[in-house]
């Protein structure tokens, strides 16, 4: 029988609403105990595992990756989970490390470093071991899973083997996810797992941006191999061993009946009869499911044409000359104020503003349609909440304003105790249950790391740590993307090129459901559809001059989702991995759009990477321009979609600078990355401000980096950065109000103590200054728009306020990520409204907006301005602030800000308190070096 799992730390589950028929105690117990028997894999007891000798980290290096390692569990153990919370071995016994951390980062010292996260040393002690699988009886790998996170340790004697091990372990722990996402990738969720709304929009979101035929993904497969030597084919056999291991599995836990219960629940399989089918996992599968995270993670770029519109706006409002200034203030792009990566001085020019822009294709005033996804909705597919669903999915996946996350802190070995570097780094990849991600230690023939992969694709570590360094990866977001306006020619499903008219190619997608017990959603259907052409998939239709267009974005990663296959398996290699100019050389072999981060025991090392697409003279990558051959990507082949890239000097990059930060911040001094919003107050501040701090006294420490972070996990972005210059001008003169006084002076203590958005105690649920951070969620909104709304106009306004969204803060249901997130802060106008502030308090700044909006650009009329919103906040109640969702009442203002693990299967984790903090994590401190 399982173990619970303590909930000291945690918020107790609720009685779930799923699952109606099986709530009943009497039925339940029934078929827990016609269940049982299965519940568990026969594996070896015994093993004699010794740690490594090849880990030279010294016991080091840490990591954490919440809810925890085991993310399968049978139909018996979903029902006690949602029955009566019991949770399955290890499916949530690293929630409360990683929660206890912003509660416990104040008193944290290195020897209380593994309270917090895992031991991540190579190998398990033989008293440690739990079990030792053979996978599919081989003798040439074995899998043991450690007592304490139950990570599987993968050691094989052959290649094929440690893969085949890999792929195995994989399904052990992700089985039912990995289900999920290849039907993603593929447009097919619902007719899968249901039809549920958020099912609609998850399918509708990814295969909008990669609309993919069978053949599509199998000519990505053989391209990859095909182009990339001995590592190409070793790579195909890394991925067929893997592959067989994953089906290894499948078919053991069919005939074995301890396969995921989310087949059952979802009516692909009979829990009576075992009748129904597993369907195996086959190559083709791997590209889907790294399409879905390309495009989640490392696609930086799009919103040519919401740019364009808002353009449009304040040239309409100022005029062509003033409008065009007004607008390049608001990007941002190159803005001198803003926090770097590479912070030397040094330039990396790209996607800089050219002199004189040459094929701008910009739509004619109120002229630009979205292009339809989703027809012939029948049943529940055409409700309101599906389309508004439809909606919400549409616009995330062609926004610019992608989801980044994930940083990083790096310190030089200069300044710290030791005189080793130390790295504090990992990825946001959100809050799931399962998650994403899955920890393994791979260890075999040219493969030595530890660490974290995507579910699925998890034949190399992709971020973790190798014999004597480790690595991670923050979300970069350079332009990859570009739009193009295509002439139409015929009708509307045909288009110029190269003067000759020529059909789009339609690809579909029919999908349809019916309730199950795990989705009640009643029964409905509808048919997706994407018209492609050479320059890529329509997304927008309008006219440009009066001609009939098509807007279609083209991505340097579009048909090449599989190629960054070959920078994971160097980094995996032991004798590729040397140096940090080694770790500089595979990683530019990975072509999504990433900051990656290094560190062993004397260097540090930086490098952006992606596939940064060479543009022909003139062109602005800001803006929509004709699809003509003038205006094309450098020697750019629409048969393979490849191109001309920028060389890999030509990327920031940098080795042993004294520290480096990043929280999707910008990277270098005129590399332009395509999200707005990288201005003089960005989340990277955050960090910036305290490793800055921490290296001028020198002497850091793992635990110091690691308070920084935590610090910085729950400090409020607008608080600790702009609300004491709100402040200033507010007390420019004394606050006469009574009401405005009282909100004056607790947002006043708030900044005092810190601005951190945290629990009185452990456990509290309940912040201190709670009222104060009530007043500023329910300010900042009304204060934006009263400071510029009178100055731009409702329409401008609205415009850029498409462009960057107006706040995000953790209880911002409206921001890119959602409520419940974790992640916050990445988009907002903090940077406008610092800037504006300043201005008209007559303070000097760099890279100003164009012209002073608070109040008209005058002291007292900015005043009153904030005076008269700030009061309108503090009378707003917390129940008005936080209005309650599915997963808190009213007025619940710890829960309104807590993390939820998004359930992905049948179990649930409860609620912890909010950090804006990576999900996979490492600590390390490197003391040797082969």
């Amino acid at each position: 029988m399982p173990r619970r799992t303590p909930r000291t730390a945690l918020d107790r589950q609720r009685t779930p609403r799923r699952f109606p028929k099986f709530l009943g105690a009497a039925s339940i117990c029934a078929l827990i105990a016609a269940l049982l028997s299965p519940l568990t894999q026969a594996a070896a007891a015994d093993s004699t595992a010794a740690l490594a000798a090849n880990d030279y980290c010294g016991g080091q290096c840490s990591d954490i990756l919440p809810p925890g390692q085991n993310g399968n569990a049978t139909l018996a153990q979903i029902l006690l989970n949602q029955a009566f919370g019991i949770q399955p071995d290890h499916a949530e016994d690293q929630l409360g490390p990683y929660n206890n951390l912003a509660a416990g980062a104040a008193t944290l010292t290195d020897a209380k470093i593994n309270d917090f996260f895992n031991d991540a040393s190579f190998g398990v002690a033989s008293d440690q071991v739990a079990s030792t699988t053979a996978p599919g009886g081989r003798t040439d790998v074995t899998i043991v899973r450690d007592k304490k996170t139950g990570v599987p340790h993968i050691t094989g004697t052959t290649r094929y083997g440690t893969e085949y091990g890999a792929g195995y372990a994989a399904a052990q722990d992700r089985l039912w996810l990995m289900d999920v996402f290849r039907h993603v990738g593929r447009g097919q969720l619902t007719s899968f797992a249901g039809g549920a709304p958020s099912n609609q929009g998850l399918e509708q979101e990814f295969w909008r941006n990669a609309p993919y035929t069978e053949a599509d993904l199998q000519s990505q497969i053989d391209n990859a191999i095909a182009n990339n030597g001995a590592r190409g084919q070793q790579a195909l056999a890394d991925a067929d061993a893997y592959i067989d291991g994953i089906n290894a599995y499948i078919d053991a836990s069919d005939s074995g009946r301890y396969f995921p219960g989310e087949y059952v629940l979802t009516g692909h399989k009979d829990s009576i009869t075992n009748a129904g089918t597993i369907d195996h996992f086959k190559i083709t599968d791997l590209v889907a499911l790294a399409s879905v995270i390309g495009s989640l993670f490392g696609s930086g770029g799009g919103g040519e044409v919401n740019n364009a519109i808002s353009l449009l706006a304040a040239q309409s409002k100022y005029g062509v000359t003033e409008g065009t200034k007004v607008w390049e203030s608001f990007r941002e792009r190159n803005d001198p104020e803003a926090v770097l990566t590479v912070h030397n001085g040094e330039s990396f020019p790209y996607a800089s503003k050219p002199d004189t822009a040459q094929g701008e294709a910009l739509p004619d005033a109120g002229s630009v349609t979205q292009e339809p996804l989703v027809y012939d909705r029948t049943g529940s597919a055409a409700t309101t909440t599906a389309t508004s669903t439809s909606a919400t999915a549409a616009a995330t996946t062609l926004t610019s304003a992608k989801r980044g996350m994930s940083n990083a802190l790096v310190v030089s070995g200069k300044y710290t105790a030791s005189g080793h570097p130390i790295a504090v780094f990992g990825p946001q990849t959100g809050y799931f249950a399962p998650q994403l991600l899955m920890l393994q230690e791979i260890q075999g023939p040219g493969l030595s790391a530890r660490g974290a992969s995507f579910a699925g694709l998890s034949m190399y570590v992709e971020l973790g740590r190798g014999q004597d360094y480790s690595w991670s990866a923050t979300t970069s977001g350079q332009d990859i993307i570009d739009t193009y306006a295509v002439e139409l020619c015929q009708d509307d499903y045909h288009y110029l090129y190269h003067g000759t008219c020529t059909a789009m190619d339609k690809v579909e997608r029919t999908n349809a459901w019916k309730p199950t017990t795990a989705d009640g959603t009643a029964a409905g259907s509808y048919r997706m559809q994407v018209y492609r052409t050479k320059y890529g998939p329509v997304e927008y239709r309008a006219t440009v001059g009066g001609k009939k267009v098509a807007y279609t974005t083209l991505r340097s990663s579009y048909m090449h989702e599989a190629d960054s296959i070959i920078g994971f398996q160097m980094l995996n290699d032991p004798d590729y991995v040397k140096s940090p100019q080694t770790f500089q050389s595979a990683v530019q072999h990975i072509n999504y759009t990433f900051n990656w981060f290094y560190a062993d025991s004397s260097h540090t090392a930086y490098y952006n990477s992606g596939d940064n697409p060479v543009r022909a003279a003139g062109v602005d990558a800001e803006f929509p321009v004709w699809a003509q051959a003038a205006y094309e990507w450098q020697n750019w082949d629409p048969t393979t979609n490849t191109a001309s890239y920028t060389p890999p000097s030509a990327h920031p990059n940098s080795i042993d600078q004294d520290y480096y930060i990043s929280w999707n911040n910008k990277q270098a001094k005129d590399y332009t990355t395509a999200p707005w919003g990288d201005g003089s107050v960005h989340r990277g501040n955050l960090l910036e401000d305290r490793v800055k701090k921490l290296v001028a006294a020198g002497g850091v420490t793992r635990s110091s980096l690691t308070k920084a972070m935590a610090d910085a996990a729950l400090a409020d972005l607008r608080a600790e950065d702009v609300l004491p210059k709100l402040l200033k001008v507010i007390n420019s003169s004394t606050v006469t109000d009574t009401t405005a006084a009282a909100a004056v002076t607790k947002l006043s203590d708030w900044v005092t103590a810190g601005a951190k958005r945290k629990e009185t105690s452990a456990g509290s649920k309940a912040y201190a200054n709670a009222d104060a951070i009530r007043i500023l969620d329910a300010w900042w909104p009304l204060l934006v728009k009263a400071e510029f709304q009178p100055g731009l106009g409702t329409d401008l306004y609205t415009a850029f306020s498409n462009n960057l969204p107006i706040d995000e803060s953790p209880s911002a249901a409206h921001g890119p990520t959602g409520a419940h997130a974790g992640s916050s802060f990445q988009y907002g106008w903090w940077s406008y409204v610092d800037k504006d502030i300043r201005a008209v308090l007559g303070e000097s700044v760099q890279g100003g907006l164009s012209q002073k909006y608070c109040g008209g650009g005058t002291l007292s009329a900015c005043r009153d301005a904030l005076i008269s919103t700030l009061k309108t906040a503090a009378g707003l109640t917390a129940a008005q602030v936080y209005p309650g969702d599915d997963q808190c009442s009213a007025g619940d203002q710890w829960c309104a800000d807590s993390i939820v693990q998004r359930t992905l299967g049948g179990i649930k984790h409860g609620k912890i308190t909010w950090q804006n903090r990576p999900t996979y994590q490492q600590v390390v401190e490197y003391a040797s070096h082969r």
